[in-house]
């Protein structure tokens, strides 16, 4: 591995571990430690996940693109902007960043959580499952078309779109598998069921696949500059430069 590859990496780690923490950290802090409505620990964690991801963006977006997410490596992917073994290294490095993240969490509120790793019994299923396919399809969706435009703002509207879809799935969000796997070992109500987790990771994939499908076909539908500025090249073409019959 190359020393900018492996730059990209530890940049991956990084921003996956602080997502962790800041999906897992106010839950444990709002209703184990401050004894809060489970509504106000969510409200708490969708401010703090917008907030966070906003930041993580800015910060490694120019080191490694900001993933943090292994289906936005995947359509990264399908998109031929990473390689097949970057790919396998970025994903590798966000999973062990989300269970680091889960470790450091723990270890902050040891006294109330009392251990590092837990396997979560916390159950998610039926109807959140389909909250997982819509929450992973428009946050891909979203990433690829505002990469496509060029903007400058995707750090803010990736978190705000984030905390949004927090409120308004019934999974509540995860959209990302590894942090679904880093959530399979935390005994706090932030967790998951490791049976119920791998269903979400099918569903995030599944929503991921289905974003890039429809992306594909906005893209195929609406020509970019370039294309525009080839077509507006022929159709102004002066008469007398048309080849004769």
């Amino acid at each position: 591995m190359s020393k900018s590859s492996l730059g990209e990496a530890i940049a991956e780690f990084i921003g996956s571990m602080f997502i962790v923490i800041a999906a897992i950290s106010p839950m444990i802090l709002f209703a184990s430690i401050f004894q809060s409505e489970k509504s106000i620990a969510v409200f708490v964690n969708a401010i703090t996940v917008v907030f966070v991801i906003c930041a993580l963006i800015e910060v490694f977006k120019p080191v490694s693109g900001a993933h943090f997410n292994p289906i936005v490596t995947m359509v990264m992917l399908f998109e031929k902007k990473i390689g097949a073994i970057a790919a396998l290294f970025f994903v590798f490095f966000q999973v062990a960043g989300g269970i680091t993240g889960i470790i450091l969490s723990h270890l902050m509120f040891y006294d109330y959580v009392g251990h590092l790793l837990s396997v979560s019994d916390i159950t998610r299923n039926n109807y959140m499952y389909f909250g997982e396919i819509l929450g992973s399809f428009i946050l891909i969706l979203a990433i690829l078309l505002l990469i496509k435009a060029k903007s400058n703002k995707i750090s803010i509207i990736i978190g705000l779109l984030v905390g949004g879809q927090i409120f308004s799935t019934s999974s509540m969000m995860f959209a990302n598998p590894q942090v679904t796997i880093a959530r399979m070992f935390t005994g706090s109500i932030s967790g998951i069921r490791p049976i119920d987790g791998l269903v979400f990771i099918a569903m995030q994939i599944i929503g991921a696949i289905l974003a890039y499908g429809v992306y594909r076909l906005i893209k195929f539908c609406k020509p970019d500059k370039e294309e525009k500025d080839a077509l507006c090249k022929r159709m102004c073409m002066p008469e007398h430069n048309l080849p004769e019959s």
